[in-house]
């Protein structure tokens, strides 16, 4: 940490030190130091008063300095296949708060699918500009995570496990489970699934896991799975709008209740429904993952996965990290929980019993 900083009152002959911030806080140099970088542990106490003393001081950290001294960027990169989806962005909120609260810069490196895959991993992460990354959904084989930690950049994974990296994630296919269950739980038997295409070698098989989870819990209940109700979509409302509607459209072949893989396509699915005259959930019962904003308009009952705390745990774990502390390899499991609306409930009876 580089004992410089500049008073705000430029014109100043005696710029405050780091030992003029240590004395009226009533500190050490040393807590100064880790308080104002962001590395090491300060209690949340001592911090405000560093904070506050160097704000009455006017004691501006010189970054470039402290990086010199360091060699350190004080900079995380935050890879992402889209940034204009819920998930990544609320994933990607949690990060940056994260970062913002320890003094760290952030760079955003969206891959826009697969576009740009293959030059931000052989390239842009390996220009040594980052202090370590955070890789979101993406599965990167061994090779590509071996050479990232051969470059010096340590990362964290969020979405699922990763072979000798740190991960956060949820359990797509217990989350899958789970929903389905509960479903069952209020009588349906005709259950269809909303969700996306098989992922590939590339990015971690969400959409997969809970499909197979879906599957799972009708097997368990010795149900049918009609292959015609396990549909695709694209994880949009516009997407799953169409998709639902032509799955309900038939009332001689219609299921009871619908299980989407994500908020946004059981509210396209809520929609699809209302605009075939038909109640949620009195006609049909539709749940989703995710807690996103749009399902307390819905009343939807989903499944929150957390995703802002995902992105803020990655973060943590790397400056644990980052700080001298142990982070082995594995693979930290965050609880989904139940928000059970007005979107579920019993299957209704036939008509004329």
């Amino acid at each position: 940490m580089a004992e410089h900083g500049r008073p705000r009152d430029h014109g100043a002959l005696n710029p405050p030190r780091l030992q003029d911030v240590a004395d009226r806080a009533g500190v050490s140099t040393a807590t100064v130091s880790r308080a104002l970088s962001g590395r090491g542990h300060v209690s949340s106490r001592a911090r405000a008063k560093v904070q506050q003393a160097a704000h009455e001081l006017g004691f501006v950290v010189s970054y470039h300095a402290s990086s010199l001294a360091s060699g350190r960027s004080r900079n995380i990169g935050v890879v992402l296949p889209y940034v204009d989806r819920w998930y990544f962005s609320t994933v990607l909120e949690g990060a940056a708060g994260a970062l913002m609260d320890a003094g760290y810069d952030l760079s955003l490196y969206n891959f826009e699918g697969d576009r740009y895959r293959e030059t931000v991993l052989t390239d842009f992460l390996l220009r040594k500009r980052l202090d370590a990354a955070v890789a979101v959904s993406l599965h990167l084989d061994p090779t590509e995570a071996a050479q990232l930690l051969a470059a010096g950049i340590p990362l964290v994974g969020v979405g699922g496990p990763l072979e000798g990296v740190p991960t956060i994630s949820i359990d797509d296919l217990d989350v899958g489970r789970r929903a389905t269950e509960h479903l069952i739980g209020l009588g349906h038997r005709r259950i269809a699934h909303l969700g996306g295409a098989e992922e590939g070698r590339r990015y971690f098989p969400m959409s997969s896991d809970r499909r197979d989870g879906w599957e799972q819990a009708m097997a368990g209940a010795g149900l049918p799975v009609d292959p015609a109700w396990s549909l695709i979509a694209d994880y949009t409302f516009t997407g799953a709008y169409q998709q639902a509607k032509n799955l309900l459209a038939d009332p001689f072949h219609r299921p009871t209740a619908v299980f989407a893989s994500s908020d946004e396509m059981a509210a396209g699915t809520i929609l699809a429904a209302r605009d075939l005259g038909l109640t949620v959930p009195g006609d049909l019962s539709v749940i989703g993952i995710d807690a996103h904003p749009i399902g307390e308009a819905f009343g939807l009952t989903t499944l929150d996965q957390h995703a802002r705390q995902q992105g803020t745990r990655a973060v943590e774990r790397l400056l644990e990290h980052l700080s001298g502390g142990s982070d082995e390899p594995s693979n930290e499991v965050l609880p989904a929980h139940f928000v059970v609306r007005s979107s579920t409930g019993p299957v209704a009876a036939p008509h004329g019993t």
